[in-house]
């Protein structure tokens, strides 16, 4: 997989307390990810860009919400989840320090 592939696949960390509580108990974090990677390209993506062994990935896709509004009805978009699992004594920091 080329490097610029690899940045595309992560979209980013996704914060609830679902996924704080996995992080805390199973080892796992939740990244949104492209609607189109595949589980070799997040375990593949995420173990180069944060030097970690991936133990397995997990995949959903989360269906967008309708919302009312003052214009009618609106549709959230829909996306894609990853719950990737560390082998033991890994860890992710996603602190930025300066």
């Amino acid at each position: 997989m080329n490097q610029e592939r690899v940045f595309n696949v992560l979209l980013g960390p996704h914060v609830s307390e679902k996924s704080a509580a996995a992080t805390e108990l199973a080892n796992q974090y939740a990244f949104r990810v492209a609607r189109d990677a595949t589980k070799p390209e997040i375990r593949t993506a995420v173990e180069q860009l944060f030097k970690v062994k991936v133990a397995s990935v997990r995949v959903l896709n989360v269906k967008g919400k309708v919302k009312l509004n003052k214009t009618g009805v609106a549709k959230r978009s829909d996306w894609k989840k990853a719950y990737v699992r560390l082998e033991s004594g890994q860890d992710i920091d996603f602190t930025v320090t300066d």
